[in-house]
């Protein structure tokens, strides 16, 4: 819980510098197929979340422009989402908001693909350097510099595990974008992480923001939002990166009216994409929608039997959790213990945050069913898989206390949903219907 304020301004600014997207015009299934270039193919891989396959084919546009920072940037991207993948960070961030400085020893990234980012990034510092030289007002030198900055500050986070390098990076990255603004006012795309900032810092409680200020951070959480949804509306090239963000802070807020269409169109536009697909399931779940929260762990089922690339890291345990938890708040105890249970015969497979989860949720389960014994068992298990975890410090609660349907109806009275605004549930009466 330490630094928990600060951490949440980093943990959006950590998901901030998805870099900028395939700048040609949209083209049919069958042209792409045809004449997709190796970064057209590469972010069509790495928008289903299919990332080593995403840097082999940035690594061919590298090898054919050395000289351009951009392509340095995609390659950075690729090798950092894919450690951060394999690592359980980026489902942590997105889908469960857990804390991302927890993970298993074994998903440490390794030296030669650290190595690698780090080659990228300081490809993209040296060449923008060299531009920024001769001209200092070189808008797309500042733009590429201020991308790689935070890319490295989404590094120092989520991998090193240093927040105070991170925001050093986060403050010099948003300083490198305004001034893109001020050079090209009609660039939406350079708005994105002063957007994240003004959300970030006006969602933080009153202490944190004036931390915030020390550090040259100033926010409104309201015009936050808005600028996302103008860079998700008009942006060129950072117009899906707005979309998942504006995702994350709809989740985090409890607004899953908003969330759904924005991810039902993610969806459709890359159908291999698992965390987005993991993300509807728990908005629906949010909801109390039943079918429909089943329905997005039974398309990645499918993916992960077909063999779907991105879905080879994704353990079976994982969508057994997500079933259980749906189940359990849902109150069908009894398949919810069912899939629980498997979740944690190998819960060795989970990221930290997941296996907690598991281990707490079962450990509910089993109380509400009168099952005390099992249930201590299950919260210790909870509590020693990782100790720093949230879910492990509310096991360690009810390993004296049990837990109950009246603390059961207290979470939920405390976690209810938002009312959708005007005219951001045009969905919802259909949704209601079914």
């Amino acid at each position: 819980m330490r630094n928990r304020g600060a951490r949440w301004l980093l943990v959006l600014l950590a998901i901030v510098p998805v870099c900028a997207a395939v700048r040609s015009a949209p083209r049919t299934r069958k042209a792409r197929a045809v004449h997709a270039s190796p970064v057209e193919r590469g972010f069509d891989h790495f928008y289903n979340a299919e990332y080593p396959e995403a840097a082999t084919l940035f690594k061919q546009a590298v090898e054919a422009a050395p000289n351009d920072p951009e392509l340095y940037n995609h390659l950075a991207e690729a090798v950092l989402f894919g450690m951060l993948n394999r690592t359980g960070g980026l489902e942590g961030q997105m889908v469960t908001g857990a804390d991302s400085f927890l993970r298993n020893p074994s998903m440490e990234p390794g030296p030669e693909e650290q190595a690698e980012f780090a080659f990228a990034i300081q490809k993209v510092l040296d060449l923008t350097g060299e531009r920024l030289q001769q001209n200092p007002d070189d808008a797309g030198a500042l733009y590429a510099r201020g991308l790689a900055i935070a890319f490295r500050g989404t590094f120092r986070y989520m991998v090193k595990k240093s927040w105070i390098d991170s925001l050093r990076d986060a403050t010099e990255a948003r300083r490198l974008h305004n001034r893109v603004q001020e050079l090209d006012p009609g660039r939406v795309d350079a708005r994105m992480l002063q957007g994240v900032c003004d959300y970030a810092v006006g969602a933080l409680p009153t202490m944190y923001k004036m931390l915030g200020a020390l550090a040259g951070f100033h926010g409104d959480r309201d015009a936050g939002i808005r600028t996302l949804q103008l860079v998700a509306a008009q942006g060129v090239t950072n117009r899906v990166q707005a979309e998942l963000l504006l995702c994350v802070i709809y989740r985090r807020e409890r607004r899953p009216f908003e969330a759904i269409p924005l991810l039902e169109s993610l969806h459709r536009r890359f159908p291999r994409n698992f965390l987005v697909l993991m993300e509807l399931s728990q908005m629906y779940a949010d909801l109390g929608d039943r079918a429909r929260t089943m329905a997005p762990l039974d398309k990645i089922e499918k993916l992960k039997r077909s063999g779907a690339p991105g879905l080879a890291l994704l353990p079976e345990e994982r969508i057994q959790l997500a079933r259980g938890a749906f189940l359990f708040w849902h109150k069908e105890f009894d398949p919810a213990i069912r899939d629980l249970e498997q979740a944690t015969a190998h819960a060795s497979v989970l990221d930290p945050n997941s296996g907690a989860t598991a281990w707490l949720r079962l450990g509910q389960c089993y109380d509400l069913k009168g099952r005390r014994k099992a249930a201590v068992h299950a919260y210790e298990h909870a509590a020693a898989f990782a100790p720093a975890s949230e879910s492990a410090q509310e096991a360690e609660k009810y390993v004296d206390a049990p837990f109950t349907r009246e603390k059961m109806r207290e979470i939920q009275h405390a976690t209810r949903l938002r009312e959708p605004r005007p005219g951001a549930s045009a969905s919802n009466a259909d949704q209601k219907k079914n």
